[in-house]
C-alpha cells in the first residue's frame, strides 16, 4: 500500500476531524426541520449535547404552555423539553396522534440552566459564513419564528436561529423559574 501524498493526508484529516482550516471563517451549523418543507440552522458551537427521548421519558407538567413537552431526565439533572414547533408557530407533531415514539432534543445551556429543544428531525452540521447573514424579511418565515431568528443565509435561503432567545422566549421562561 503507497502512502497517500501529504496534501491528501490533510485534507483527508480535516474531513475526518470536520475541521475547517485557519483561513476558514465559516461556522459549523446544525440543520434541523421544523416541518417536511421548512428547515432551520443553530450554530453548532452553541449546542451541549443531541440526545433522542423516549416520548415515555417524558413526564408532562400541568398548567404548562403546549409548547412545554414537559421535563425528563438527562445526567441526574431535570432537562425542561421545549417544542420548537409549537413556539415558532408550525404543527407540531408532538402534539397530534399517534405521538412519534422519540423527541429529537438539541440541549443547549443559557444561563448555567439546561433546555432541551424539541425538534421533528435532525439532519448534519454545515459549514456557512455568519458573516453573511441578512436581515430576516417578514413573510419569509412563520411570524412564530421571527423573534428567535438572528438572519438568514442568503446561499441555502435559511434562518439561522438565536439559542439564547430560544431559550429566554417568554412564552414558558417564567414557568421554568417556578419549578
Amino acid at each position: 500500500m503507497q502512502p497517500l501524498k501529504p496534501e491528501l493526508s490533510i485534507i483527508s484529516l480535516l474531513d475526518t476531524l470536520s475541521l475547517t482550516p485557519a483561513s476558514d471563517h465559516r461556522q459549523r451549523l446544525l440543520r434541523i426541520s421544523l416541518n417536511h418543507q421548512d428547515n432551520a440552522l443553530l450554530p453548532l458551537e452553541q449546542i451541549t449535547e443531541i440526545l433522542q427521548v423516549n416520548v415515555t421519558d417524558v413526564l408532562s407538567v400541568p398548567e404548562l404552555p403546549e409548547c412545554v413537552l414537559g421535563i425528563c431526565n438527562w445526567r441526574g439533572e431535570i432537562l425542561w423539553l421545549v417544542d420548537l414547533c409549537q413556539v415558532s408557530g408550525y404543527p407540531s407533531p408532538f402534539q397530534q396522534e399517534p405521538l412519534p415514539p422519540s423527541i429529537f432534543s438539541v440541549i443547549v445551556r443559557v444561563n448555567q440552566q439546561a433546555i432541551g429543544v424539541g425538534v421533528p428531525a435532525v439532519s448534519e452540521v454545515e459549514l456557512h459564513d455568519l458573516k453573511q447573514l441578512q436581515p430576516i424579511v417578514s413573510g419569509l418565515v412563520s411570524p412564530g419564528l421571527l423573534p428567535l431568528v438572528w438572519g438568514l443565509l442568503p446561499e441555502c435561503n435559511d434562518p439561522v436561529l438565536n439559542i439564547k432567545a430560544i431559550a429566554e422566549y417568554p412564552l414558558w421562561k417564567n414557568q421554568t423559574i417556578k419549578a
